[in-house]
């Protein structure tokens, strides 16, 4: 099990800024729209690694930003399962660098985001930032099925899976 950060930049128009992952030969998001982030370095505190891995993925350093939940994943591959601090940020300094080595960076309105290839438990904690819901946690199971959510418990309780 590791730490991770994960988070949405908003701009004023409403859009996220989205990376699609596209660069990485093995990477288990390939092919996917996610926000950006990383993984914790020895002695970061969540909000550490999510203002650096902001900065080293855009270019971009954060002035204002909101822990919004933590999500933990739970996968078939060894090693993959993980703690991940879910943010979103609305101030930052900087200009944005174009030239992200995970993949390409998009502003996406906020209403398009779903339509995108995401995870399908992604969709779940999207709906909640937009529904400004207070910080919460979500497990998302993906153990059995690999890519398929077979499972999502919100705050203690079990959500319907389609």
């Amino acid at each position: 099990m590791y730490n991770s950060t994960l988070g949405y930049l908003e701009n004023a128009k409403g859009e996220y800024l989205m990376l699609h992952r596209v660069k990485k030969k093995r990477d288990i998001n390939q092919g996917k729209w996610i926000g950006v982030g990383g993984k914790f370095e020895d002695g970061e505190a969540p909000e550490e690694c999510f203002c650096r891995e902001v900065l080293e993925e855009t270019g971009l350093a954060l002035t204002e930003f909101r822990f919004r939940g933590v999500v933990t994943f739970l996968c078939n591959d060894s090693g993959s399962d993980q703690y991940m601090y879910l943010f979103t940020a609305n101030g930052w300094t900087g200009e944005l660098n174009p030239d992200c080595v995970e993949g390409e960076l998009a502003w996406v309105p906020k209403g398009e985001v779903l339509d995108l290839p995401i995870w399908e438990g992604d969709e779940i904690f999207l709906r909640l930032l937009a529904e400004d819901a207070p910080p919460f946690l979500l497990t998302l199971d993906y153990r059995s099925e690999g890519e398929r959510l077979t499972r999502a418990v919100l705050n203690g309780k079990a959500l319907p899976i389609q």
